[in-house]
Formats: C-alpha cells, structure tokens, sequence
C-alpha cells in the first residue's frame, strides 16, 4: 500500500504556561525543548512543511530546524486564535493538516501517520483517541478549516468543531501510539 499523503503539521506553541511558570516551548525533556520535540514528533510522522506558532517566549527560543516559525502577536487571545493563525500561514496547497500542541510531549509518529492515513482514506476530521477519549494529534482537512472561525475562540481550539460536527470526524484509536498527557507543571516532567 503506497503511504499517504504528505500533508502539513501546525504545532501550537504560543502560550505563556501560567500554571508551569514559563512557556513550555522552552520546557526541556531529556534535553530537548519540547518545541523542537514537536517538530520532529511532525516531521517524523510525515508531515511537511511543519509550521509553529510562536508568541510568549518567541525570542528566548532556540533556532527551529525543519520548522517554519509562525510568529502571533495576538497570542494572549487563546488557543483559538493561535490555532486560526497557524492555519491562515500554510501553504495553499496544503490539503490537510495535523495539529498537536507543545505540551503533549509523548505522542508518536505512530499517531501522526494514522492520522494521515485517516485522511487518505477520506476523512475530513480525523481525532486520535486514547481509552475511547479524543485527544490530539488531530488532522482537518482543507474544507474544514473556515468553520474553525465560529467554534475556536477564547482557548477553545477544534474541540467545540468536533462535538458539533460528528459527522465529520473519523475517530482513531492511538492507546498504543504514545500518550495525550499534558506538561502543565514542572512537576509533570519527572513522571515522563
């Protein structure tokens, strides 16, 4: 079977990580920022070009190899407006896109390549899912995005979109591709 599609990656990286203290994009696990860990997670799962939104902490960050920097001055807005910002700079050939965020640091490629064969299979949305619960990676496809602007606002990204719109979304199970646990403090890292 030939492999899917190549198809874009956003990695949502702006916010400023009020509960951890600093933006997590400068967070390092093993001695990687897990924005350059996100990167790869993109770009190892097949997706070309990656792009990253960036706002809180943009200047302290490292150079991003592989990785079109999609610079947000409107971060403070939410998830939502980085999640529209990241979708308005890709290219437009781009016929689909996965999104994952910063501080979801052990998700697989695994994850990311199913949710690409979702799409080559004809889904418009496609949700990873882990016990039966939606998670990311998450993949929308090129019709979907202009409905993203009524459903992500204020720190609300696709989610509202998916529970509105089942008829859309393609659920895939992900349990043994990783994991959906959030870094939320620096307390999280030592349990990874």
């Amino acid at each position: 079977m030939p492999d899917p599609p190549v198809i874009a990656g956003l990695l949502l990286a702006a916010g400023a990580g009020r509960r951890y203290g600093r933006p997590k994009a400068l967070v390092e696990l093993a001695g990687e920022p897990l924005v350059r860990r996100g990167i790869r997670l993109l770009r190892d799962g097949g997706c070309a070009p990656v792009h990253v939104v960036l706002g809180a902490g943009a200047d302290e960050l490292p150079e991003l190899p592989g990785a079109v920097p999609v610079r947000h001055d409107r971060w403070r807005e939410g998830l939502g407006s980085s999640l529209r910002r990241g979708l308005a700079s890709l290219p437009a050939d781009a016929p689909a896109v996965v999104v994952i965020l910063v501080d979801q640091p052990l998700i697989s490629p695994v994850a990311v390549r199913r949710m690409r064969g979702a799409h080559a299979g004809g889904a418009a949305v496609a949700v990873a899912t882990y016990a039966g619960r939606p998670g990311h990676p998450v993949l929308l496809g090129r019709a979907t995005w202009p409905l993203l602007d009524a459903y992500a606002v204020g720190d609300r990204g696709a989610r509202d979109l998916l529970r509105a719109r089942p008829d859309l979304v393609v659920e895939v199970p992900c349990d043994d591709a990783g994991s959906p646990v959030d870094v939320d403090t620096p307390a999280d890292l030592p349990r990874m």
